[in-house]
């Protein structure tokens, strides 16, 4: 009988001896909360200290990662550095072009218009141009709505709207990065030879470009500051596009830390472009009389090219003059004598 009632007694106390050993193997709670277990303190050493794993039964091993401390990283530089470094750039771009242009206003062709012109590009140029140029605002645009929408067009707009513009736009950051991407290389290919740089580019820039008030300096076919677009649309959108490429083909050709940093760099190149872009562009429009003429239709006046760039309008005068002289039934001097 006494052999019965200590079975019984052990039997009874078998769920006490594992609370108790359970609670050996908990951490000490502050009064008032539940205690924290040894897998959840596991859990949270995990958490900082490196990635954590799950699994999965699908191909994708990318999908067994649960969490990973530079995703943190990653949020961080999307929702505040990349806003900053954004809204600077762009924001303080603007604001420099419409100071300048209230204090200096639209540089004007010296003596006015001839009236006579010189082609400074030719068809394949412009269009390459213009398919660069178009692809780009749209990629901007769009690239813009992913990190200023929610705050700036959102409330304008309402959530449906908001939300079938950022949708649009996606499929447009996509499809277009195709034609951007062969248009840079293709600028590459047309222009390089016009671009390298000169000891003509040092005294330019030495004298500013005549942006302030001082006489043009003398420029080749393009100026050390169109140079320096054309290297930083070349290099850069580049980077844009190689970055852009991983991002659209996720996991393609790089783990979760290559697609973050393709980000990263993705993202800060786009809105420095975006900054540097808008000054070209208002040089192209208001900033300079004539210049547009130069990506519309190709001819532009020859006032302006001897003022921007007299060594190459100097250069192709030169050259008309002597294709004309060579000509079929041109008047020579002293043909009459």
């Amino acid at each position: 009988m006494r052999r019965t009632l200590l079975i019984a007694a052990l039997l009874l106390a078998l769920p006490w001896l594992a609370a108790t050993q359970g609670q050996a193997q908990t951490a000490p709670a502050a009064p008032g909360r539940n205690p924290i277990s040894a897998e959840e303190l596991e859990l949270q050493s995990a958490l900082r200290g490196g990635v954590v794993d799950g699994r999965v039964s699908i191909p994708n091993p990318q999908a067994a990662v649960l969490i990973q401390p530079e995703g943190r990283d990653w949020r961080a530089f999307h929702n505040v550095t990349l806003a900053w470094v954004g809204g600077i750039a762009v924001l303080g771009m603007l604001g420099v072009l419409v100071l300048y242009h209230l204090v200096h206003g639209t540089t004007r062709i010296a003596g006015g218009r001839s009236g006579s012109t010189i082609l400074r590009f030719p068809t394949i140029e412009r269009a390459n141009h213009w398919m660069v140029a178009t692809s780009f605002v749209v990629l901007a645009l769009s690239g813009l709505n992913l990190t200023f929408g929610r705050h700036v067009l959102l409330p304008l707009l309402g959530p449906e709207a908001f939300a079938a513009l950022s949708q649009w736009g996606k499929y447009a950051h996509n499809f277009l990065a195709f034609p951007f991407t062969l248009g840079i290389v293709v600028m590459l290919l047309l222009w390089v030879k016009d671009n390298l740089p000169t000891w003509v580019d040092w005294e330019w820039l030495k004298a500013g470009g005549g942006l302030f008030g001082g006489a043009h300096p003398p420029a080749e076919r393009f100026n050390a500051g169109q140079k320096l677009m054309f290297w930083i649309t070349v290099l850069g959108g580049g980077v844009v596009a190689a970055t852009g490429f991983l991002l659209l083909f996720p996991f393609a050709a790089t783990d979760i830390a290559g697609m973050q940093l393709s980000h990263m760099l993705h993202s800060i190149l786009a809105v420095l472009m975006i900054a540097v872009i808008l000054g070209h562009i208002y040089i192209g429009t208001l900033g300079v009389e004539g210049a547009w003429d130069a990506m519309s239709t190709g001819e532009v006046d020859v006032n302006w090219a001897l003022q921007h760039h007299r060594l190459w309008a100097e250069a192709q005068l030169a050259r008309e003059r002597a294709e004309a002289a060579a000509a079929p039934g041109a008047v020579h001097a002293g043909a009459a004598d």
